[in-house]
């Protein structure tokens, strides 16, 4: 899984300017639909673009491309669930495609003759398979960043938060995690914590997986060593709100809003 900032709802502003690409933000809910970037264009010579579309795509191998096709008109589309950086930087090459080749945008619609699609390459799905782990997604942010994360609610006894925090830091660097930090709320010998990992932007040639099964079976292998449990302990007074204390951060500005 690839955790980190990504869009969704609003266009990465300051970050981005396309010519002809425009933003569909995604709608979760009842109207569950993925966020896209897509350009309507005339292109006086198509094939010799899609041969360099299709050549852009053996770089950008994680994409999916659509293309509708009626003689010199072209409808370009992208997109996911969670639009990285890496996707921006793809439409910001088609876009560098498209003034190559003289393409001027039209608002006409058009029934498509014909279409190409460049698929992702196959990458295994992983479901999520201990039942702590929570996978959540964050307010607006830095340029409406949004960020994805793994959130881990757990208790202990006070004297052992220190080592356990120190542990969770290395796992961290084990499994490709760069972003940690925690809320915690301490009362009497106890304490609640709400740990969450994530990790920075995600660039092209720079993706961070992070394989959740992995991270999951060591955190469940801290219960050994630990008087570790899931959840929190007592009600919402003492919920864990104190925080939140930073181990590892990258692109922090994308990620924590300071107080």
């Amino acid at each position: 899984m690839i955790l980190g900032v990504y869009w969704y709802f609003k266009f990465p502003e300051n970050l981005y300017r396309f010519q002809f690409f425009t933003f569909i933000n995604g709608m979760g809910g009842h109207a569950d639909n993925l966020a896209g970037l897509e350009a309507r264009v005339l292109v006086e010579q198509p094939e010799n673009l899609l041969k360099k579309l299709e050549e852009l795509h053996l770089r950008f191998k994680r994409m999916y491309l659509d293309l509708k096709i009626n003689g010199n008109q072209l409808l370009i589309s992208t997109g996911d669930y969670t639009l990285f950086d890496e996707h921006f930087q793809f439409v910001s090459e088609i876009e560098q495609l498209l003034i190559l080749s003289h393409a001027h945008l039209t608002e006409t619609p058009f029934e498509a003759t014909s279409t190409r699609n460049f698929r992702p390459e196959n990458r295994p799905y992983e479901t999520i398979q201990h039942r702590f782990i929570q996978i959540i997604g964050s307010d607006f942010k830095k340029d409406n960043a949004e960020n994805l994360s793994i959130r881990i609610d757990c208790n202990l006894p006070l004297s052992c938060k220190k080592d356990l925090i120190n542990h969770l830091t290395l796992l961290c660097h084990e499994e490709n995690i760069h972003v940690f930090y925690y809320y915690e709320k301490d009362f009497k010998s106890q304490c609640n914590l709400m740990l969450i990992f994530s990790n920075g932007r995600q660039m092209e040639n720079a993706i961070q997986n992070v394989h959740i099964h992995s991270f999951g079976n060591k955190i469940l292998q801290l219960t050994q060593k630990y008087p570790l449990h899931f959840g929190h302990f007592g009600g919402m007074d003492y919920y864990p709100l104190d925080g939140p204390f930073v181990q590892l951060i990258k692109d922090e500005e994308y990620i924590l809003i300071k107080k």
